[in-house]
């Protein structure tokens, strides 16, 4: 395990206005602001109106990308491709935003070398990922992908998990998708946390939830602290200096 660090615990919706007045700060007024959504699912989840910007969604999954471009259609541009060996060329994008795909390529490093050169220098990568080191995160390594399906759709109620389009995605958790993980890659890339934080603990409502919250206390309990139930995600808007 790695060094401990503070971390500062905020609901997703403080998160969420977090990153969105980051990128206006990015905002010029002559030319728009550059983002790249990398495995960008099936919505885009900010809030930026008025802002002057352009889209572009990366996504692996074609059937998402096809529900992405022809339902929901808040994509200026789609690209049908792998964040592992896509070339989108040096310095392209000011902001590139990636949320919950990490963890679902064993080749996550290299994913993150590509964000830094098609990155612009002094703009934002922007990373939601689960915490590998959260109670959460310590049941999802440990348990088969088809026991994730289940869960999703008759606990969570998700009648389409598991079809095309749809999650979850069978996870790797690469090391670098973790606080020291972030914390290594910043240090040997030139990139300046500018934010981390962690949000959400339990699944489910109900008593789902409160049977999920005594089991989380319970197994951080009995891993002597190692593993954290107080948060299972973490946010990080990183700048690359």
């Amino acid at each position: 395990m790695s060094r401990e660090y503070p971390l500062v615990i905020s609901e997703l919706s403080e998160q969420t206005a977090l990153i969105e007045d980051h990128i206006r700060r990015e905002s010029r007024q002559a030319e728009p602001v550059r983002i790249l959504e990398a495995g960008c699912g099936r919505k885009w989840p900010l809030d930026l109106k008025g802002i002057k910007r352009t889209l572009t969604g990366l996504d692996i999954d074609k059937a998402a990308l096809d529900i992405r471009k022809n339902v929901t259609r808040d994509l200026d541009d789609t690209i049908h491709g792998d964040l592992r060996y896509a070339d989108l060329g040096a310095g392209q994008f000011d902001v590139i935003y990636s949320a919950y795909v990490l963890e679902h390529i064993k080749e996550a490093e290299a994913v993150l070398q590509n964000f830094s050169r098609w990155l612009r220098k002094g703009g934002l990568l922007i990373l939601l990922i689960p915490d590998a080191y959260s109670v959460r995160g310590f049941i999802t390594r440990i348990t088969p992908h088809w026991f994730h399906v289940l869960y999703y759709r008759y606990v969570l109620r998700m009648a389409n998990a598991g079809k095309p389009g749809y999650g979850p995605y069978v996870t790797y958790y690469a090391p670098v998708v973790s606080r020291h993980g972030i914390r290594k890659f910043c240090e040997n890339h030139h990139f300046r946390i500018s934010e981390e934080r962690g949000s959400g603990s339990y699944l489910g409502q109900g008593l789902v939830a409160v049977l999920s919250r005594t089991l989380a206390r319970l197994i951080a309990w009995l891993s002597l602290g190692r593993l954290k139930d107080n948060h299972a995600d973490l946010m990080y808007i990183l700048k690359k200096d």
